[in-house]
C-alpha cells in the first residue's frame, strides 16, 4: 500500500451525486509529506464530491492547528487553519492541471488529495506568523532587543531606529533622512 492510499477518493465509482469523504490530518500527515512548512498539526478535512455531467467538483473544509515557527523568537506556535476551497476534476488520458481543472486519467478513475490538501493548508499560512502579544521566548527577545535597537549618536545619519514597545513588537521609526532623498520626494510630489 503506497503512503497516501487513504486519500485517494474514487470518481468513477461515487454511488450518488454527492458524496462526503472526511479526513484527519494529524502529525502523522504531515511527517509522510515530509516538507519544510509544516511538520506538526491537527486539522480535519472534510471533502464534498459532486458529480456533475462534465466534471466533478470537489469542495474542500479545512479546519484545525498546525504549529510552525514564529518569525520572531523561533519557537513553535499554534496557527488556527479555516480554509474552503472548490477543485473541478475531469477524467482525461493522462494527469494534468489546466488552469482550475485537474485532469486525472479515466483508466485509474480517482484522485489523490494529499498534496492538495497539504497546499491549502500551506497557502493558509499568514506571512507573518508571530505569537500573541507577549508569548514570546523572553530570552530571544531580550537577545533581540541587544542586537537591533541602535543608538542614535550626533554624527551618526541612521534613517530609522527598531524600537521595541512593551508587548514585544518591532516597529521601524523615522528619525530623519538625507536632505537628497528630500529632493527626490519633491519631484514626486511636484508631478
Amino acid at each position: 500500500m503506497a503512503k497516501f492510499d487513504e486519500y485517494n477518493i474514487p470518481l468513477k465509482g461515487l454511488k450518488a451525486d454527492s458524496q462526503d469523504f472526511e479526513f484527519n490530518l494529524d502529525n502523522q500527515y504531515f511527517k509522510k509529506i515530509d516538507s519544510p512548512e509544516v511538520q506538526q498539526g491537527n486539522v480535519k478535512a472534510k471533502v464534498t464530491v459532486v458529480k456533475k455531467t462534465t466534471l466533478f467538483e470537489l469542495s474542500f473544509y479545512l479546519d484545525g492547528v498546525i504549529q510552525i515557527p514564529c518569525n520572531r523568537c523561533l519557537d513553535d506556535m499554534n496557527q488556527p487553519i479555516q480554509y474552503k476551497e472548490k477543485l473541478q476534476v475531469k477524467f482525461g488520458e493522462n494527469f494534468s492541471e489546466e488552469g482550475d481543472i485537474v485532469i486525472v486519467p479515466e483508466s485509474d478513475g480517482a484522485i489523490n488529495i494529499a498534496w492538495f490538501l497539504y497546499e491549502f493548508i500551506v497557502l493558509n499560512i499568514p506571512i507573518k506568523h508571530v505569537h500573541a502579544p507577549g508569548e514570546c521566548n523572553k530570552t530571544m527577545v531580550t537577545k533581540l532587543k541587544k542586537h537591533i535597537t541602535r543608538q542614535k549618536n550626533a554624527d551618526d545619519d541612521d534613517v530609522e531606529d527598531i524600537v521595541f514597545d512593551d508587548d514585544d513588537d518591532i516597529s521601524i521609526e523615522d528619525t530623519a533622512t538625507d536632505p537628497r532623498w528630500d529632493g527626490l520626494q519633491n519631484i514626486l510630489e511636484n508631478n
